[in-house]
């Protein structure tokens, strides 16, 4: 048992039995609908509860970003701006096979190219022979890297890539989802499943690689023998890409003294912690670096094998390598959103009760192992009877990555279209049904105020919409868990200088991150923003939460917070006896700090830092656990609307207005917080009218592998976008917050096909919702 683990477990016994521990009165609920105040049992050590936002200075407001400037006029560094003396630049050679026995590789020419000065093959290591001999790994898909060249200049590697000379022996392949669950289907590779899930009847069968069960529940064929109404419809999503404006890629630096890698990452120390375990090096000899980042949404969480390349073309060159994705490689092997095939059946009594549900899904991750839709069906509406079951299905196509919201994305689709469906047959309005099935107190607050500002009063009956472009409304909802990562530590430094320093290892992959931590720890000392210097994004730093499941925000500001709070009261102890007056009575606000029984009693916090009888004094805090073990499962809610137009002679869907409500705990800055939400929502509206991966099934090789052919929508196809934004209390850490990366775009895409259908008359069950699929749903083609 590691360190942490033994805190947290000392943390939790000296909870139980209240040692160390102090009551403290909290705000609990939303503002202007239910707020009241709560006692919780914190840590001794943790600060006294913030009243809400509009009672705090910085926290809660719309800051500007402390990397604004940096970034708009370009001095901003990003990976692929490393520049190191001596730097070589590195080419990976990937197959043009889908599927393939590699016999031989040789590399004798591209070694000998001027200019090369390092070639790796893939699976080869240090001990084997890198010639050419040996066992190489199957060829799993079109686009998957064999072998690496670092050379003095990229095009030099490119041209020297060119030269490696392979034989393949090509073997049957198979890229698309329904053709591969067939007993003709070519077995698309081979895998262990005994290795880890054969204990949960996990099995493969061919291709299908499950099932995987969600949570049962009670008995779903009484529950729909028991339903006066019983819809089922089957539903189709598509392969996503991350499109992540940055490509992946590293700059690695290996020494015999240690490694420094420069990496693209959502995760500095899972970079460092797999490039350590890969090369066999103490994770303290290596250093990983972020300083910004240009978007991951999820596929940039691991070490992944660009670094891998990179690390072993740095070692044997013995000189920094530089290995970037280009825009093909990028989308042939760096990460989708799995698709999809699913049958839903939902049983309903009439005034809307559930009494059973029911999903049987499929969907393929190519060579990746997990293609599941989420919890949308078994969470979003409680019922008693529930059965799922889900199959994962292997293809021969690049794998499938975390992706914002994974799995919900595509499990909210059929479930808000068939509820539509089922109320529109119960003869119910889609909030009335939702308000019946839906038990949370948040979304029921966010579809109450969404509704009166988008106006779901103009909706009118299905097809109702007059004219050749016809006008429609819909709405659909998310769910999405308050999760938290314990891992997630801050250092706070004041310097006599006047110097005030944040420190972690947490990255800011474009969210805002630093300048969150900058009007915590602002907020506790008393000061301004600007006043804080953020520096993150290095492992040289505490570990910091990995930036995943809207993770970062609930879990390094209570660390922040606490760890400003304990440096704070190390300081007050040092001008306690200036200001004739105990620590105990003094307090931080406006840059000064002061007496709270006598005010006159005041030093400039500048002043008092200039005081301190040491160059710095520091404190670190870790993330502690919820206050009385309060569950970090929680429902996130949003609710979403959209107004559409559809073009009954052309087939084209044009999203007018979106408005979606919200909520993420206490916001910390409205004004990133708002830009989180528009991004989601633009990425929600480009995956159900645009985005879908294309494989040729005759050669197995994707056809859309650039950002032109690759539908996204430009500027004149992103609505209007209005946002509700809920503040609400849980009472469960010391700053309240949690992050809003993930709700935002899941019920985008469902909101968008209710509107489709009640601007038509004719449903949608396929993503994306093309002009083709909406002229064939009319009859018209």
């Amino acid at each position: 048992m590691d360190m942490q683990r033994v805190e947290r477990a000392l943390e939790k016994l000296k909870r139980a039995v209240g040692i160390g521990m102090k009551r403290i009165t909290m705000p609990h609920g939303i503002p202007g609908h239910s707020l009241t105040q709560v006692e919780r049992e914190a840590p001794q050590e943790e600060p006294p509860a913030w009243p809400i936002n509009d009672e705090l200075s910085v926290v809660g407001k719309s800051v500007k970003r402390l990397d604004a400037h940096a970034k708009v006029t370009g001095s901003a560094k990003y990976t692929s701006d490393i520049r190191l003396p001596g730097m070589l630049f590195g080419k990976m050679l990937c197959s043009h096979h889908p599927h393939a026995k590699v016999i031989s590789v040789d590399t004798t020419a591209a070694a000998r190219h001027p200019g090369v000065a390092a070639v790796h093959l893939f699976g080869m290591t240090d001990s084997k022979d890198d010639r050419g001999q040996g066992e190489f790994p199957e060829i799993t898909f079109a686009g998957q890297p064999i072998a690496g060249v670092a050379a003095q200049s990229l095009q030099i590697a490119e041209e020297a890539v060119k030269l490696i000379r392979v034989e393949y022996q090509k073997l049957p392949f198979v890229v698309d989802l329904e053709e591969a669950q067939k007993k003709s289907a070519p077995v698309a590779f081979h895998i262990n499943v005994e290795e880890k899930f054969s204990d949960r009847g996990v099995k493969i069968n061919g291709n299908r690689y499950g099932p995987w069960y969600g949570k049962q529940k009670g008995d779903v064929k009484r529950g729909f023998a028991d339903a006066d109404l019983v819809v089922e419809r089957t539903y189709k999503t598509q392969v996503q890409h991350h499109c992540c404006l940055e490509t992946h890629g590293v700059v690695v630096d290996y020494r015999d003294d240690g490694v420094t890698v420069y990496a693209s990452t959502q995760s500095t120390k899972n970079v460092r912690d797999g490039f350590a375990r890969t090369f066999g090096l103490p994770a303290n000899r290596v250093r990983v670096i972020c300083e910004f980042m240009g978007g991951g949404f999820g596929s940039k969480q691991q070490l992944g094998r660009t670094a891998v390349m990179a690390g072993y073309l740095s070692k044997k060159s013995g000189r920094p390598v530089s290995l970037m994705l280009d825009r093909k490689e990028e989308f042939l092997s760096a990460g989708n959103r799995s698709n999809s095939i699913q049958r839903l059946k939902i049983g309903a009594r009439k005034d809307g009760t559930l009494t059973a549900v029911e999903l049987h899904s499929r969907g393929t991750a190519g060579v990746g192992r997990s293609a599941g839709v989420g919890n949308v069906a078994r969470s979003l509406y409680p019922c008693a009877n529930f059965y799922s079951e889900h199959y994962t299905v292997l293809t021969n196509a690049g794998p499938a990555k975390p992706f914002r919201a994974p799995g919900n994305v595509q499990g909210a689709f059929p479930v808000e279209q068939l509820m539509d469906e089922l109320a529109e047959r119960l003869g119910l309005d889609p909030l009335v049904l939702r308000d019946r099935c839906d038990r949370s107190e948040i979304r029921r607050l966010e579809r109450l105020r969404g509704a009166e500002k988008f106006g779901w009063s103009r909706r009118k009956v299905a097809g109702a919409s007059s004219g050749t472009v016809k006008k429609g409304l819909g709405m659909a909802q998310a769910t999405w868990p308050k999760m938290l990562n314990l891992d997630s530590t801050v250092e706070v430094l004041l310097f006599k200088d006047g110097g005030i320093e944040v420190r972690s290892g947490v990255q800011d992959i474009g969210t805002g991150t630093k300048t969150v931590l900058a009007q915590v720890v602002a907020e506790e000392l008393g000061l301004q923003p600007e006043e804080i210097t953020v520096r993150i994004g290095d492992t040289l730093f505490p570990d910091g939460p990995t930036s995943e499941g809207s993770k970062v925000t609930g879990s390094i500001t209570p660390a922040a917070r606490n760890a400003a709070y304990k440096v704070k009261r190390q300081l007050f102890e040092q001008v306690a006896n200036t200001l004739g007056t105990e620590a105990s009575e003094l307090a931080a606000a406006e840059g000064r700090i002061f007496s709270k029984k006598e005010p006159s009693k005041k030093i400039a916090f500048q002043e008092a830092l200039r005081m301190m009888k040491n160059t710095q004094i520091g404190a670190t805090a870790t993330r502690s656990e919820n206050y009385e073990g309060k569950p970090v499962s929680e429902d996130l809610g949003s609710v979403q609307f959209a107004e559409v137009s559809v073009d009954t002679e052309t087939g084209i869907v044009n999203v007018e207005r979106i408005v979606t409500a919200n909520s993420c705990g206490r916001p910390i800055n409205i004004a990133q917080i708002e830009s989180q939400i528009e991004g989601a929502v633009i990425q929600g509206v480009s995956y159900a009218l645009y985005e879908n991966r294309v494989m040729d099934a005759a050669t197995g090789h994707q056809m859309n592998t650039n950002l032109h052919q690759y539908q996204l929508p430009f500027s004149m196809e992103i609505p209007e976008i209005e946002i509700i934004l809920i503040e609400s209390y849980d009472a469960a850490t010391s700053t309240d917050a949690v992050g809003i990366g993930e709700p935002p775009i899941i019920a985008t895409a469902p909101a968008i096909a209710n509107a489709v259908y009640n601007a038509i008359g004719v449903r949608i069950y396929e993503l994306p919702i093309t002009p083709d699929k909406v002229l064939k749903a009319l009859n018209k083609i």
